[in-house]
């Protein structure tokens, strides 16, 4: 809850700024757009990881004697930690999605339709209605899905790790899950030195500068990864029902989340910019009418999901054969370890979409809501 909190008061602050600094130069409002939105990253990843450290800490003070087996048990308690993120995560991402639409569409419906206003007209109420929902769904609700996502994942490794014989001599190889969160976290303070933007108006830098974001944290991050196990992990692992393995073999399972990750944000980009040929496509059909629109749309969504199903199921295989469940978990932390950088950019969408329904209300010209835009 706290960091949402955070986050949507840090966008609020900087929605403004952002429509000010693009009115001078685009690329001064990109920087301020993308610094707010990494502060929810960072926030979030952060917080979360003081937090199951702290825990953890804690439990093992209170819970843990001379008998190694008590580690399964004080896993299975801190377990809770990532049902409480689930639930701020129902109501987050589920109720605020709502609020996000709701808001969204009426004030379409309000101003566009029934009073032939522009988008983010001073004259429309529920333009701030929208602007709230923008808020309270893309920024609120996806940090605390992310932020379930995480937590979970990261519990799911510390329960079924703390099963396996190889940790009760070595209970201190638990803490590699954190360890992946934290490498990945000062992977990506390292990558957002480069989220520059140059020149005023120039559209494709932007989504270029915002890929070459996910594509250097995923590089960087793959060495830091093999590095937290080297420091952290024993020699030898070992698991029921599978042979024994080594600490290469739990990095193999977190680079294949971590990449996947990448391949899908790539697939998603393909599907939902307006750059590519699917949307263009969804484009062309809306001159047929709504029913076309409708078929198309949808046909584009369920073949969008087959290369990241793909790709999945391929992480799940490879990660289950080298390590069981556990690799499977050690697979979706690989994923999010990157996350700050992912939440960065999912952020700096909101927050520039909110500056350009500012710029418009406030009449500061229609150059200025074209960069926001």
């Amino acid at each position: 809850m706290l960091a949402g909190f955070i986050g949507m008061r840090v966008a609020v602050f900087s929605n403004y700024r952002t429509a000010f600094e693009a009115s001078k130069q685009m690329s001064r409002g990109f920087s301020v757009a993308y610094r707010a939105g990494s502060v929810m990253g960072f926030t979030l990843t952060s917080l979360g990881l003081l937090v199951l450290a702290i825990l953890i800490a804690v439990y093992t003070n209170l819970y843990i004697d001379s008998d190694y087996t008590d580690y399964t048990n004080m896993y299975e308690c801190i377990a809770g930690y990532g049902l409480g993120g689930s639930t701020i995560a129902l109501f987050g991402r589920v109720g605020g999605g709502i609020f996000t639409k709701a808001a969204d569409v009426g004030a379409d419906l309000v101003g566009k339709v029934e009073s032939n206003l522009p988008e983010d007209s001073p004259n429309n109420p529920a333009t701030i209605a929208d602007n709230v929902g923008d808020n309270v769904g893309d920024i609120a609700g996806m940090g605390s899905d992310l932020f379930g996502s995480f937590a979970e994942s990261t519990c799911a490794a510390l329960v079924v790790g703390s099963s396996s014989p190889t940790f009760y001599y070595q209970p201190s190889a638990l803490y590699y899950p954190l360890l992946i969160t934290a490498f990945g976290i000062i992977v990506s303070l390292i990558t957002t030195f480069l989220a520059h933007h140059k020149g005023n108006n120039d559209l494709p830098s932007v989504t270029r500068t915002l890929s070459i974001q996910l594509f250097v944290s995923t590089l960087l991050a793959t060495p830091a990864l093999w590095f937290a196990g080297y420091i952290s992990l024993p020699d030898r692992i070992y698991f029921v029902g599978i042979a024994e393995r080594e600490p290469i073999h739990a990095w193999i399972c977190c680079l294949c989340g971590l990449w996947s990750g990448l391949i899908i944000g790539y697939i998603t980009e393909y599907y939902t910019s307006y750059e590519y040929a699917p949307v263009k496509n969804v484009a062309l059909s809306c001159r047929t009418g709504a029913a076309t629109n409708i078929i198309q749309g949808l046909a584009l969504g369920h073949l969008s999901t087959i290369i990241p199903i793909t790709f999945l199921a391929i992480t799940a295989f490879v990660c289950h054969t080298l390590l069981s469940m556990f690799g499977v978990a050690l697979g979706a932390l690989g994923m999010l370890s990157t996350m700050a950088v992912g939440l960065a950019i999912d952020a700096y969408g909101p927050v520039s979409d909110n500056a350009g329904g500012i710029a418009e209300m406030a009449e500061l010209g229609k150059n200025v809501r074209d960069r926001t835009d």
